[in-house]
Formats: C-alpha cells, structure tokens, sequence
C-alpha cells in the first residue's frame, strides 16, 4: 500500500476498489458466490459479483464516515469456477420444477428436487468450509452473492465462534418461507433456515419487510422475542407523523446484541436504487437511510463480526445498464469501511 495511490484511475486488472491489496494482506476478504439456483421471478443475480468487482473500480476510496478504510486491505477472492458449474446445473433442474409446478410425475420431481438440494448443500458447505478458513486467519468476512439462500454457510461458520450473535437483516421480504417451491435451500427461505438451523442466533432483527405471505407473518409471531420486524409500513408511517429516522434506528438498534451479522438484501431499498433485483418492490429504504442505519449500528458500540451482499442483478446484457452494480458497489464499500471500523481496523469519523 506504500506505493498506491488512492486518488488515481484502477487499471482494469485491479482487485477489488482497485485495491493492490492481496488475500493475506487483507483484514477484510470478501467471498463471491455466483449463484441463482431457485430464482422464482427474475434472475441474473449470479452475474451480481461480477458486476460489482467491475463497477467498483469507479468508486472513490476517500469515505466521510470512515477514515480511509482500504488501508486495512480488502480482498476479493476469485470466484469458484465449481460453484459456476453446479449452479448451472441446480438451476436447470429447478426450472423444470418451477415451470412445471405440481404437474410432474412424483417420481421425475422428486429426482429433481434431490439433485437441486444436494447441490444447495455443496454450495452451503464451500461457503462454510472457506470461510472458516478465513475466520482461523484472523479475517473478517463477507459474502458477496448471488441470490440471498448463499450466506447460511458463513452465518454457521461465524455463530460456531459466537454463542450470542444478532443478525441485521434488510430486504422487501422476509424469507421466511418453509422451503419455498419445495427447495429447503431457496432465496425465500434463508432466515427461515438461519433461525431454525443456527441455535447461536439469539435476534433477528428485519427493516424494510414489505412483501411476505400469511405463513411467515405466523412464523414471526410464533418466534416470539428472538424476531423483531420493522415492517417498511411502519417505519414510513412513522417518518409521515414527524419522527426523525435516528429515532427509528435507535429503535432498530437497541433490539440487537454486541456482535451482529449484516445481511443486506438489495431489494430492501427502494427498487429505483436496484431496478433488475430479482424480485423488486415498491417502498423500501433511501440510500442515505441505510448507510445512516449502518453507522449508527457501529457508533453505537454493536461489532459487525461479517456480512452478506445479495439479489444484485445487472442488466447488462440486455442495455448494457450499469446501474445496478454501480449501487451495489458503493453500498459494498460502505459495509466494508462500517465493519473495519467496528472491529477497530479503521477509524469512525466525526
């Protein structure tokens, strides 16, 4: 880093930010997962790391919320040509299901359905597997996916360190889906699987919900304490009577624990920030309100032990629309400085 400067152009064969930081250099290693298999609406979201490593080399590195944060080291490990290969496959065989919903011979379904949960499993488990790798290095984490089912693996990975961890999640929906369309892996189902399979997870705290079905709103309810939702109605509603969001994130806030994990879904802000996610919906957070959310979290006191990045889907190949990306990639950064900071590898300004 001696040598780098922070203010000239990235050459295109740069690393992340345009960072010449290296994987053992880095305190921070971020982990892409090129993966879409049960897309149940639109789809690209496997081109999502991709995009974001391409469009982050236009990001500027001076942060007015963390002093210089890439001095810390970022790293963006290469995608798993294996992961590319078995989502491929996985998702093929879900798109038969899904296109032939309850029409399939039992037997054909169930073949199918086997085949997609074996692969989910595989992905789940190099997902854990490296990250526990990384975790034994001393790095901090984050998974930049993909659809949203690609974190439970880290999640696992980090809870086994952390017997009381909170996780921060935002998104339109609250997957909380009990194995959505049949597959236990789905992108609806993720939280359903964090709360059911990683005991260590003591809160979920949801902002931004807006999009859910009458069996979540009953799986909520029957989680008790350990959920906490921040519908998108009520935090708007809130707003519209005059109370100020650093109210709203002080509330948000208060229901986590010390150490906290951040699942960001893009389709928790509003879809003119994120117009190709996979499933967009109308409402949803302000940039600005996000990254406020996220600093707060860390001037008041909360650890981000890691974090996941998910349902960027670039339109590239349709308009050669950059715009996706070019959003995600900030936001990437933002979660980067905001977890360093947290972890005192860089400083929180003023």
């Amino acid at each position: 880093m001696s040598s780098f400067d922070p203010n000239g152009p990235a050459p295109d064969d740069a690393g992340i930010f345009g960072l010449p930081t290296t994987e053992a250099e880095a305190a921070l290693v971020l982990l892409p997962v090129p993966w879409e298999a049960t897309t149940s609406y639109g789809g690209g979201t496997a081109e999502g790391p991709a995009a974001i490593l391409r469009a982050s080399h236009q990001v500027d590195l001076f942060d007015l919320d963390v002093e210089k944060p890439y001095e810390a080291g970022i790293f963006m490990l290469a995608e798993a040509e294996v992961l590319r290969e078995d989502n491929a496959r996985a998702k093929e065989r879900a798109q038969r299901i899904i296109q032939n919903y309850g029409k399939l011979p039992e037997s054909e379904a169930r073949e199918l359905l086997g085949e997609v949960e074996a692969l989910g499993e595989k992905m789940n488990a190099l997902v854990r597997g490296e990250t526990l790798r990384l975790l034994a290095q001393g790095k901090l984490v984050g998974v930049v996916g993909g659809d949203h089912s690609v974190p439970l693996g880290a999640i696992e990975a980090v809870a086994s360190r952390t017997p009381k961890l909170g996780v921060l999640h935002f998104d339109a929906h609250s997957d909380t889906r009990d194995a959505y369309e049949g597959f236990r892996y789905s992108h609806a189902s993720i939280m359903r699987n964090v709360c059911d399979r990683v005991p260590q997870v003591s809160r979920l705290v949801q902002v931004g919900i807006r999009d859910f079905c009458e069996e979540e709103m009953d799986y909520i309810r029957a989680q008790g304490d350990r959920m906490a939702v921040f519908f998108d109605r009520d935090l708007q509603n809130r707003k519209f009577r005059g109370d100020s969001w650093a109210n709203v994130t002080r509330d948000i806030i208060a229901k986590l624990p010390e150490h906290v994990w951040v699942s960001f879904d893009i389709d928790g802000l509003d879809p003119r920030f994120c117009p190709h996610t996979g499933t967009p919906v109308p409402g949803g957070l302000d940039f600005s309100e996000a990254v406020f959310l996220l600093r707060e979290l860390v001037r008041q006191g909360r650890t981000i032990v890691g974090f996941d990045l998910n349902e960027v889907a670039p339109n590239l190949a349709d308009s050669g629309d950059e715009w996706d990306g070019n959003v995600a990639a900030r936001l990437l950064y933002k979660l980067c400085a905001f977890t360093l900071a947290s972890n005192g590898k860089a400083t929180l300004r003023d």
